[in-house]
């Protein structure tokens, strides 16, 4: 049997911890629908701006959501169709559990 290396495993640790925070989660599940700018994510979260701008940057830094700019706005979405699958996957696990 072959592990995988503690390299990619502290990889993966880092990877699943951006999972462990409920404001992360809300941000996640709010991008997946479609691209918001930080005022709307706010709104949507009923969160300030200044938390909301804090948990994007860690988003960000672990790859998890992209940023673009369109004039005066940054638009927020879901990096890539792995993080959708990943969210999908806990949430359908968490519904089965929770029948």
């Amino acid at each position: 049997m072959k592990l995988h290396s503690n390299e990619l495993l502290y990889g993966l640790s880092e990877f699943y911890k951006i999972f462990g925070d409920q404001t992360r989660l809300k941000i996640l599940d709010a991008l997946t629908n479609k691209p918001l700018c930080v005022n709307e994510i706010s709104e949507l979260l009923d969160m300030n701006q200044s938390a909301i701008s804090h948990q994007l940057k860690n988003l960000r830094a672990s790859n998890l959501v992209r940023a673009e700019k369109v004039g005066k706005n940054v638009y927020y979405s879901i990096s890539d169709d792995h993080i959708k699958v990943i969210l999908n996957y806990g949430i359908e696990h968490i519904m089965e559990v929770m029948q």
